[in-house]
């Protein structure tokens, strides 16, 4: 004979189940309408720990099929949604919002997630205020379906919190979880019609792009960095000749960036780019909270700076005290 207890175990098995049966996640592909943009793999890695169905939702102008297949190659993606339309050209937020609404009323996801970078801070929120909910940004692990660990206070707290919200809207730190592989799936594509009434509060006129035969600085596995220390923006071609040498990306702190020396594309940082290369040569680079928010989970950190007292050594594995306009020339003469 069963107890009152086990019975209600018994009835609620099945419920649960049924929960998870009906959680689905819609993953946001970021895309250029040619490749798809790395972050969107490491997002897709961050939606499997989510549990549940993975889909995927790609939104692009006339000629981003090419982009869909790659998403529908990745494993792991039970459907790939595609809403192709001139109107979605330059990516403008308040042209894509209304899709991800319109995607969220018609097939109620448990929650939506894209990788952090500037598209998906200007698209989310906004997605978010529609649906009511609040926004959860940058997060560095999951707990569980409702259960996330982010930073705060420029990394120098973890947080983990737990939301109640019917649909989570979330951004990934890409460089928390593995990327997901390119490959082994063969998702179904379904076409999503472009909802009636676009805004037309905003118009998308161009873009200058600045172009350069070094790698990506949000995706290069080295990174070169200079800060307040390099003093001028002519110095900083010593960097870029030991960069062409490493095959290494270029990077600068805020200091640099807030000097004029370089462009703030360069920018390392909790306001700039966060990033984790395999390896990170700082030069001349104090070491802000700031500025290690964006780079202290390099694999192997190096920093060369005349101040032994420097915080940017506490964080590094190997230190050079020593003038910068010594040491690069010699360590790029030695390479």
């Amino acid at each position: 004979m069963f107890s009152i207890a086990t019975r209600a175990r018994q009835l609620s098995t099945p419920a649960s189940q049924l929960l998870y049966r009906c959680q689905s996640t819609l993953v946001i592909a970021e895309h250029n309408n040619e490749k798809l943009n790395p972050v969107t793999l490491h997002a897709i890695t961050a939606a499997k720990q989510l549990g549940g169905d993975i889909n995927c939702l790609v939104v692009g102008t006339k000629n981003c099929g090419e982009v869909a297949t790659q998403v529908a190659e990745i494993g792991g993606i039970s459907k790939l949604l595609v809403a192709e339309n001139p109107a979605f050209e330059g990516f403008l937020p308040e042209k894509l919002a209304p899709v991800l609404v319109a995607s969220q009323s018609q097939f109620n996801f448990t929650h939506i997630v894209a990788g952090a970078s500037a598209f998906s801070r200007s698209l989310l929120p906004r997605v978010a205020a529609k649906l009511d909910v609040s926004p959860i940004s940058d997060i560095i692990g999951v707990k569980d379906a409702d259960t996330f660990v982010r930073t705060i206070y420029a990394g120098n707290a973890v947080m983990t919190l737990r939301s109640k919200d019917p649909v989570k809207v979330i951004t990934v730190r890409s460089t928390a979880f593995e990327a997901a592989a390119g490959s082994g799936g063969s998702a179904a594509m379904e076409q999503v019609a472009t909802p009636d009434g676009l805004p037309e509060n905003s118009k998308y006129v161009g873009a200058e792009l600045s172009k350069s035969d070094r790698p990506d600085l949000a995706s290069a596995k080295v990174v070169v960095s200079g800060g307040r220390g390099m003093k001028s923006g002519d110095n900083f071609q010593m960097l870029y000749t030991l960069a062409d040498k490493m095959g290494a990306a270029v990077g600068a702190s805020r200091a640099a960036v807030d000097a004029g020396m370089v462009p703030n594309d360069m920018q390392i940082g909790q306001t700039g780019k966060i990033i984790a290369p395999e390896l990170y040569i700082a030069v001349g680079i104090s070491g802000a909270i700031q500025h290690l928010a964006g780079m202290k989970d390099s694999k192997v950190i190096v920093a060369v700076n005349k101040d032994a007292e420097a915080p940017i050594f506490q964080v590094s594995d190997y230190g050079l005290v020593a003038d910068l306009f010594k040491a690069v020339p010699e360590i790029t003469e030695k390479i």
